[in-house]
């Protein structure tokens, strides 16, 4: 047997990297992780908004039936189930990050901004959002073939914004059982 060869050393040879992913890709991606779950959170905001909206407009025509001004109150139901609805179909398309969502959700925001002091803080976010420089870039059309390039880039909370949402959620429960139960 030649002295030169190891018959317990682990075997060599060369590996290709076949998991298809681009470092380029990947190394885009990485950079944009963090804004892109932020853009993709307003769709959830949207979807939240537009169900309501669409309830209380639901709420609004079955109640104009039955009071005082009942062409005000349809009218006012109709209108907010017509804004409900395009905000469940924005936030849709913000999640799947549509560059016509982009535009309208940045049409949506301006038009927040008027909603003091709230609303003006939360859709300047918004808009800060969809006009920066990263902003533009995941929307654009070739962003999608790096997000199926690179499907193991996940983004990761940090434990500290769990306990913040947390305790908001408890806090507005509190409120919501305060303001039911006070009266």
């Amino acid at each position: 047997m030649n002295a030169a060869v190891n018959p317990y050393a682990p075997p060599r040879a060369h590996v290709q990297d076949v998991s298809g992913a681009d470092s380029e890709a990947e190394e885009i991606r990485q950079e944009h992780i963090k804004h892109e779950t932020s853009v993709r959170s307003i769709g959830i905001l949207y979807y939240l908004s537009g169900g309501l909206m669409v309830v209380a407009s639901l709420a609004m025509i079955a109640g104009s039936f039955s009071g005082q001004s009942k062409a005000f109150m349809m009218g006012m139901g109709v209108g907010y189930l017509a804004i409900g609805v395009l905000m469940l179909f924005v936030a849709r398309g913000v999640r799947k990050l549509l560059p016509w969502a982009r535009t309208t959700t940045i049409v949506l925001a301006a038009i927040g901004l008027l909603g003091f002091p709230l609303g003006t803080l939360l859709n300047g976010y918004i808009l800060y959002l969809m006009l920066s420089k990263k902003g533009k870039r995941i929307f654009e059309a070739d962003y999608k073939d790096i997000i199926e390039a690179t499907p193991h880039v996940k983004y990761r909370t940090s434990i500290v914004v769990w306990i913040v949402l947390g305790l908001l959620v408890v806090a507005f429960v509190g409120l919501i059982a305060a303001a039911v139960f006070v009266k």
